[in-house]
């Protein structure tokens, strides 16, 4: 793993941040969730977070290389 890799590895994305990166809406998200083909967020307190690799690693499985 580079220094690129680490350095994001480490950045936690809020919901809004999700929902740009991966356009479909909030209740479609949590069911893709709950389904078990989307990563589950973490929580810090009450807020649920998702670490930006795992979220590039979900869209990356929607487009794999031909």
């Amino acid at each position: 793993m580079n220094d690129q890799d680490k350095k994001h590895e480490k950045i936690l994305l809020r919901l809004p941040d999700v929902l740009a990166m991966v356009p479909i809406s909030r209740s479609n998200l949590y069911t893709r969730i709950e389904h078990g083909e989307f990563p589950a967020p973490r929580k810090i307190g009450r807020t649920s977070v998702w670490h930006r690799n795992e979220v590039l690693g979900y869209i990356a499985s929607l487009y794999p290389e031909q």
